[in-house]
């Protein structure tokens, strides 16, 4: 019989402090009872000296001390999983909002999971097709990466979150794939977008969501990932599956956390973030990967919004140091109508040589990507120099450079939000940009692939 308390003294924001408590362990489930008879959810985040301080998930309105009773359940927050999720939409705490029958979980798990083990880790080296040129030729994904995207206030990261969930696979007919997006703190409008989206381009019969709103309490946007993450990690490791996770906007994540940081009175850090962001998003980053043994991997696309545009803010600025490399959305590519909006130059896959070559994408895949960032960084050069100067200052090649950068810009970055090119295509598709450049000028692709592919190309 779980013991009933009505010793809470105090109720701040989301916390709530439960007095004279025996026997509770750190993130133990609490149910609370108010006088109303509504049943609440919450979690104990800290103990001392007898006293639990409890983070209420749906909020502290209507609360009155002296009524409320509180019972300690001895267990952490679970998820029940199952195979039966894929192709269902639930809410950030898990509980099916699609109006589809419950799940009869195969298991319940502790979404308090731990990051895995380096010891246990194998290296990522195998490809993953999201149909996006500037991602599949430029910034490889590999399975197990972590890969975020920067992108700007107002910036379309959403059509690009939905275009990966949508055309992402793995090459291997023998294995199965699956998406699980976590939408953490979006409006009502975003949320319909990606469940329309998902639903009418079938991409939700392979796929898992949870959403979680705006106007959601903001403890349940710190339990929405880690739900997410719980529900991989069974089809995974489980499973056996190839798992990629979306996660959007992890900036909504990083903001409830600061709230929950306030109330508890805690000594703020950079930008009134706790001191112990970096920790927190690395518990949820490092969930990702591919373990010694196992078929099945985790792949994640973390997604976030650069508050004023700002990379240095912290943030994008710890993620970088968790994750993998970036891929980083241009509001001047956005202004010019670029679709998607990928800034080429500074977006980077820190793992990408790993996934890419003969047997995985195919043979020419390495040289040509180095020719394709050297062309068009020498392009946009080019490109400047010929606004300064005019056509008159610039020699034959940097000519031909601009007209590639010009190109590239307009073929290969803006493919638009429904087009699905193979590897091959994308790949094809550089040979036929990297025509129009002097073969003399291509110093980083072997002669060999050059009289492979290059010929009848040329422009």
């Amino acid at each position: 019989m779980l013991k009933e308390y009505k010793t809470v003294s105090e109720v701040v924001g989301p916390l709530m402090l439960v007095e004279g408590v025996e026997g509770v362990d750190y993130e133990e489930l609490v149910d609370i009872e108010l006088q109303t008879g509504e049943r609440r959810r919450g979690r104990v985040i800290e103990i001392s000296e007898g006293n639990a301080l409890v983070q209420l998930f749906e909020g502290s309105t209507g609360i009155n001390l002296k009524s409320t009773s509180v019972r300690f359940l001895g267990r952490p927050l679970e998820l029940g999983v199952s195979e039966d999720m894929i192709g269902r939409i639930f809410d950030g705490l898990g509980s099916p909002i699609d109006d589809g029958p419950e799940i009869i979980p195969e298991e319940r798990r502790n979404v308090n999971g731990t990051a895995i083990n380096p010891v246990s880790r194998d290296y990522p080296s195998e490809f993953i097709q999201t149909g996006i040129s500037t991602i599949d030729g430029l910034n490889t994904l590999v399975r197990g990466q972590k890969l975020p995207i920067f992108s700007g206030s107002g910036l379309p990261h959403n059509n690009v979150a939905a275009q990966i969930a949508r055309q992402a696979k793995v090459l291997s007919d023998d294995e199965s794939f699956a998406v699980v997006f976590a939408a953490i703190g979006i409006t009502f409008e975003e949320a319909q977008f990606f469940m329309d989206d998902f639903e009418r381009t079938g991409a939700l019969d392979r796929s898992v969501m949870f959403m979680n709103l705006a106007n959601d309490p903001a403890i349940e946007r710190l339990a929405t990932p880690k739900m997410a993450l719980t529900c991989a990690e069974y089809l995974a490791f489980e499973k056996n599956m190839q798992v990629l996770v979306i996660m959007t906007d992890m900036t909504n994540y990083a903001e409830a956390l600061r709230e929950v940081s306030a109330a508890r009175k805690e000594v703020p850090g950079r930008r009134g973030y706790p001191g112990y962001l970096y920790t927190d998003l690395s518990t949820i980053y490092e969930r990702a990967g591919k373990l010694k043994g196992k078929p099945g991997t985790i792949t994640q696309i973390p997604i976030l919004s650069m508050p004023e545009d700002d990379i240095t803010h912290p943030i994008p600025d710890l993620t970088g140091y968790i994750t993998e490399g970036q891929i980083i959305l241009s509001r001047d590519h956005y202004n010019d109508g670029l679709q998607p909006p990928v800034s080429i130059l500074p977006s980077l896959s820190r793992l990408k040589d790993k996934g890419i070559g003969k047997g995985k994408t195919r043979e020419d895949h390495a040289d040509t990507m180095n020719q394709i960032y050297a062309a068009y960084a020498s392009g946009v050069d080019a490109r400047e120099l010929q606004k300064i100067l005019g056509d008159t200052a610039l020699s034959e090649s940097d000519k031909a450079f601009a007209k590639f950068a010009e190109r590239f810009e307009k073929e290969y970055i803006s493919q638009g939000y429904y087009t699905n090119r193979t590897i091959e295509e994308t790949l094809d598709l550089g040979w036929e940009l990297l025509s129009i450049i002097p073969r003399t000028e291509l110093k980083r692709i072997k002669d060999e692939y050059i009289e492979k592919y290059l010929d009848g190309k040329e422009s």
